[in-house]
């Protein structure tokens, strides 16, 4: 599915860049409004994220002219500010969503979700891959049938090595999507925390890629089912 960023910050535009496109998502990125109003009104996206406060052009004339043009684009508006009044105006004038800075890249990625369901699909929830079994909903985590504890942080980088069970994942991607843009790039966090991860889940269930990342052996497969 194709999404359009407008967004003139480059860090929180690579930021939200790296964490979709490591989702799964194709991403084109405009950095004015004027830009990007252009490019929406091809009608080649399924979402449009924008930011309010453009060099050039005001996020709501932005929504205003996508809605005058017809276009049945989901718009998620991205925000530093939470004002009530601003929330109800992008709201107003056309907007499915409103998300305040800073955010969480993981609300962001749940919201983007949920407007790119097709024909009101479940979300999955639960994960099994290779006799490991993670519930999102009620944040447990089983191998083998035994129950293990994770952190946090745990939790979410094997909700992310469940989601892309074989796909090999860079340190970048699963950084931003992990810890989002507030880190430093030189950090050894992610090796810190897929040592951790193997002590609960197995060694040999996270593989090492050499110079690339890291990736979840499928070993017997992975089932899905919906909660």
């Amino acid at each position: 599915m194709s999404i359009l960023l407008i967004e003139d910050d480059a860090r929180i535009a690579a930021f939200i860049v790296k964490g979709l496109r490591a989702s799964g998502y194709a991403v084109e990125h405009a950095t004015t409004g004027s830009a990007g109003l252009a490019q929406a009104l091809t009608g080649g996206y399924e979402l449009l994220i924008l930011d309010l406060r453009l060099p050039d052009l005001h996020g709501f004339q932005v929504v205003r002219d996508v809605r005058a043009a017809s276009l049945k684009l989901p718009i998620l508006i991205l925000s530093a500010s939470g004002d009530v009044s601003d929330r109800v105006a992008g709201l107003n004038y056309g907007a499915d969503d409103y998300l305040v800075k800073p955010f969480a890249f993981d609300e962001l990625l749940a919201r983007v979700r949920v407007r790119l369901r097709p024909g009101g699909a479940v979300e999955p929830t639960t994960f099994a891959v290779a006799g490991i079994t993670l519930d999102v909903r009620r944040r447990l985590v089983s191998t083998d049938g035994r129950e293990v504890e994770l952190t946090a942080r745990e939790f979410a980088l094997l909700e992310m090595f469940m989601r892309y069970p074989g796909q090999v994942l860079s340190r970048d991607q699963i950084l931003t999507h992990v810890w989002g843009h507030h880190f430093d790039p030189g950090t050894n966090l992610v090796d810190v925390f897929v040592r951790r991860l193997r002590k609960h889940i197995g060694h040999d269930a996270v593989e090492t890629v050499r110079r690339v990342g890291y990736r979840l052996v499928e070993g017997g497969g992975r089932s899905r089912t919906n909660g």
